[in-house]
Order: C-alpha cells, then structure tokens, then sequence
C-alpha cells in the first residue's frame, strides 16, 4: 500500500499524468484495496466488494478505489487476461456505464511499442492495479475545461522530456 501511495503521489499525481486525481487523492477520497490472492475467484470477489462500498458511499466521501494485487499477474498478458474478464463481471452484473476500470501493471506495454518504450511508463505502477472509476466522475472530468484528449500526448511528451538520470531514478531505482 505505501509503494502504491508513493508512486501515486510522485508519478500520477507529481507527473500531472491524471490531472484529476489530486483533488480526490488529497481529500482522502481514493481508497486502496489490497488483494493477497490474484485467482479470478478472489479479484472478481474483491472487486464486487468495492463497487459494492462505492455504490452504498457518495462519492464526496469516496470517489474511487484502487485495488492492488499483492502477489501473482506477473505476467502483462495473465494481468490482461484478468482485465477483460473483471470487465466482462462489471458488463454482466449489471454495472456497466456506472463503473469502468482503468489499467496499471509493472511491465505495462501499449500495442506497438517496444518494452522500454517510455510511454509504457504512464501505466507502469508498482504492482497490477485495478482502479475502479465511477463513470458519472469520469464524465464530470471530461465536461471540465481541460483538454483531456491532450492529456496522453502531454504525458508522453513529459516523459520523453525528462533526463535520463530524472527517469531513471523515478521509474527504474524504485
């Protein structure tokens, strides 16, 4: 939990990768889950937990929860995998359009780039994550004045305009 802290206060939040995530994060408004067990069983249970919490919660006292897998989904593509099943669980039970969960793994890979690729980087986090967004956030995000179609593109721009030494010690010494 307190690498997953780290990383959020240093790379999405200090990096502006999400430009909508300090407020709640500083308002004690993002929860973090830990999942001890990576079987389908134990996310997909974890999972309906939370939504479950977020739909009892309003979200000025919780806005989002991200779910951190301890041990196992090593592996980009089991992650992913797991991904489009817990997707499929939110489509199944009714939630989608309520509820949709954005990405981050430790060997996170976009199609068509190489693994050190410092685009990757945006979604590169300490452990697999699973962060659980309320849709009706999302979209009041997106309503907001900024450009959020930019917000890839600047990201990568951060990125590739950093030095190597500034790089290397926020994403490879950690």
């Amino acid at each position: 939990e307190s690498e997953t802290r780290k990383w959020l206060e240093d790379v999405v939040i200090g990096l502006k990768f999400c430009p909508f995530a300090r407020q709640p994060y500083q308002n004690g408004r993002v929860r973090l889950s830990l999942c001890h067990d990576s079987t389908l069983r134990a996310l997909t249970a974890t999972l309906l937990s939370e939504i479950q919490l977020l739909e009892d919660t309003p979200a000025e006292k919780l806005e989002t929860s991200v779910i951190i897998v301890e041990q196992g989904l090593e592996d980009f593509y089991d992650y992913l995998d797991c991904l489009a099943e817990l997707n499929a669980l939110i489509a199944r039970e009714g939630y989608e359009g309520l509820y949709q969960l954005a990405s981050f793994h430790p060997n996170y890979r976009f199609a068509g780039t190489q693994a050190d690729d410092r685009e990757n980087f945006t979604n590169r986090s300490p452990y697999p994550l699973f962060h659980l967004l309320r849709e009706r956030s999302v979209s009041a995000a997106l309503a907001s004045s900024i450009d959020s179609e930019a917000i890839p593109k600047q990201n990568i721009e951060r990125l590739n305009g950093m030095t190597d030494e500034a790089f290397t010690r926020l994403f490879l010494d950690r």
